[in-house]
């Protein structure tokens, strides 16, 4: 079996950083080869940083092009020196030791050409470091340098991309502003003096640009909370989840799948490849806007699916359907669904190339029946969001809605009432004409601390895959018709869902608050930090009867100070810690450090205990799959 992917050669990796200071020293060698240099510290102030992956086949005309374009940068910054620093860990296709080098000091020597004042660290040495990043949107930036080989042969892979694709890149999209009252206001005169998240949304999608300049702060958050982070060992946008990750991406699945369910959807599970000559499926991938991975098997060409739509339209195409059966809702949680992005639109959680993703679609008799139930999914999806994820209506995320002109004009009073129930107003693209299968499609998009937007919940009211697939229902007349399809995601996808929870966490620790997930997420719910050994028998006793109550708690048992190991406590952002010692074994009451509250609370343990229950009462609950002692487990990160 072969999988066709973009190839990743010849495409030098470049982490830029405008740097207040930066300091460095050779501690040892790495390679023979390494260059001579000396021992000691070095540092060099007001520059940028380059940390430099040199890739197999990258060559000197792409150090030039690389220096080129950083140049004119740091002729906008007012900036002009510059620290060249061979950096290995931003690929893992690295070029060899010689063939680097040679690149490197090709890169040296056209920024000296270029009038600029450089400097390279050593080549070939392990090297610590310690730096300073000015504070401004520009200061740090990857840069992906490809030679003309690697444009042309993503050129080719790209034969696979569905004509709803070129499309999306080519029509002609009217912007407006809509009120809760039902007025449209074209954006350009729309003010936006209070719904600045609203401004963000709408720039970034009349931009129409994926692309990725800086590291958003959720993938610093990621690695230090022992979450997730790239897997270097795979295609890019495919991520290893760590225990803790892996607990919360699960009780996520179950969370959403649960609400899913509850809503009247039935579960079922269809395969993750499909034959790409299928007739009806390859109409399908041309009426839908994303890139596929291809794989062969014997004399198959095949697809990864990117939705639980074919599989369940199959389903439906064999099943039999009656009109009492509508709205027949099915739902699927995928583990994988593969899109094959574009390298430069690859960044953290925020958007992969497999990801999970919650499907749920529900058949139905007719528009109206179409728009009462899709009133009902809105509402499914504001209940995940705001009570599962702790996100904020408004303050988190934002509404967009996508239309044909002709929709609107015989649907106003549906698109009025999708606004009027966010309570606040909406971003609205118009087409003239229809180029996808769907005439309307409603998200929810999170502005993150880059004024990026991600879509999570979504719907669309599809009027095309009935006919497609050959699904049909019987009417009261004993016919067969074609039912409009909805599809809906109540979350979106699950990494992305905690990509939006990490930086709205971010936000709130630069608002001066305590950085947290919710209490059901946490990994570690509580924490007991006996105050010496001779305690540990009753943090132990303390431990013993939270865990009965299905509540995850784990116990410091590490020789470090009490005060470190509170320190710790807070950094793994826990949210009830317990310091126990001998006025706790006498009183039998608890010094609880309650987070959110950023008290120190006085508890008996059934009081913490009751408070728990009840702030999780209606969420899943899974048991931290690491060890109690935190003596015993690994470092993952870091």
């Amino acid at each position: 079996m072969e999988i066709q992917v973009i190839s990743e050669r010849e495409a030098m990796r470049v982490l830029q950083l405008h740097s207040d200071w930066i300091e460095y020293e050779p501690v040892k060698k790495e390679i023979a080869t390494a260059e001579k240099c000396e021992r000691k510290l070095h540092r060099f102030e007001e520059l940028l940083v380059l940390f430099v992956s040199v890739e197999k086949g990258d060559n000197e005309d792409l150090a030039e092009k690389l220096i080129n374009e950083v140049s004119d940068f740091m002729k906008k910054l007012k900036v002009n020196k510059m620290l060249i620093y061979p950096y290995a860990h931003l690929s893992n296709n690295l070029a060899k030791p010689t063939a680097a080098l040679k690149v490197l000091k090709a890169m040296e020597k056209y920024a000296k050409q270029k009038g600029i004042e450089v400097y390279r660290t050593p080549f070939g040495w392990c090297k610590k470091f310690s730096l300073s990043i000015k504070g401004h949107p520009l200061a740090e930036q990857l840069r992906v340098i490809e030679s003309k080989k690697t444009r042309d042969e993503k050129e080719k892979a790209e034969r696979k991309i569905s004509e709803a694709l070129k499309a999306e890149e080519k029509l002609e999209s009217f912007w407006y502003i809509i009120k809760p009252d039902g007025k449209m206001v074209p954006v350009e005169k729309f003010d936006f003096s209070k719904h600045k998240n609203m401004e963000k949304l709408a720039r970034y999608e009349i931009a129409k640009s994926r692309a990725v300049q800086q590291i958003p702060p959720h993938v610093k958050l990621m690695r230090k909370l022992e979450i997730a982070d790239y897997e270097p060992g795979s295609d890019p946008g495919n991520f290893r989840w760590y225990p803790k990750g892996a607990l919360i991406k699960s009780l996520l699945e179950q969370y959403v799948t649960a609400k899913t369910i509850e809503y009247g959807a039935m579960e079922v599970e269809t395969p993750v490849m499909y034959d790409f000559h299928h007739p009806t499926l390859t109409k399908y991938l041309d009426r839908f806007p994303a890139r596929q991975y291809v794989v062969r098997s014997e004399d198959k060409e095949l697809f990864l699916r990117f939705s639980a739509c074919f599989g369940q339209f199959l389903m439906a195409h064999d099943t039999q359907i009656s009109y009492r059966h509508l709205p027949l809702r099915i739902y699927e949680l995928t583990r994988y669904s593969f899109r094959r992005e574009k390298s430069g639109e690859l960044v953290g959680l925020r958007r992969l190339r497999a990801f999970t993703m919650p499907d749920c679609h529900a058949l139905c008799a007719n528009l109206e029946q179409a728009k009462e139930e899709m009133i009902r999914r809105f509402d499914l999806c504001v209940r995940i969001l705001e009570e599962g994820l702790g996100l904020t209506k408004g303050e988190d995320y934002e509404l967009a809605i996508r239309f044909t002109k002709d929709f609107y004009e015989k649907n106003r009073d549906f698109v009025n009432a999708l606004v009027k129930k966010m309570g606040k107003p909406a971003l609205v693209e118009m087409w003239e004409q229809r180029f996808f299968y769907f005439i309307l499609k409603w998200e929810f998009n999170f502005i993150d601390n880059l004024d990026k937007a991600s879509a999570l919940s979504t719907d669309q009211i599809d009027v095309e895959n009935g006919e497609r697939y050959g699904i049909t229902y019987v009417d009261e007349k004993a016919e067969k018709k074609y039912p409009l399809i909805l599809h809906c995601s109540p979350s979106g996808a699950i990494e992305r869902c905690i990509y939006a929870m990490l930086e709205k966490a971010y936000r709130q620790q630069k608002e001066g608050k305590s950085p947290m997930l919710p209490l059901w997420l946490s990994p570690t719910q509580v924490r007991v930090i006996p105050i010496s050994d001779n305690f540990l028998p009753y943090a132990e006793k303390i431990a013993s009867e939270i865990e009965k109550k299905d509540i995850r708690v784990d116990i410091d048992d590490r020789m470090l100070t009490m005060q470190k190991k509170v320190r710790e406590a807070e950094t793994e952002w826990i949210p009830y810690i317990i310091v126990v010692g001998k006025k706790e074994v006498e009183s039998k009451t608890l010094p609880v450090r309650d987070r959110e509250a950023g008290e120190i609370r006085k508890m008996k343990l059934a009081e913490l205990v009751e408070e728990i229950k009840k702030k999780t009462w209606d969420k899943p609950f899974k048991p931290l799959t690491l060890p109690k002692y935190l003596s015993q487990r690994p470092q993952f990160y870091g």
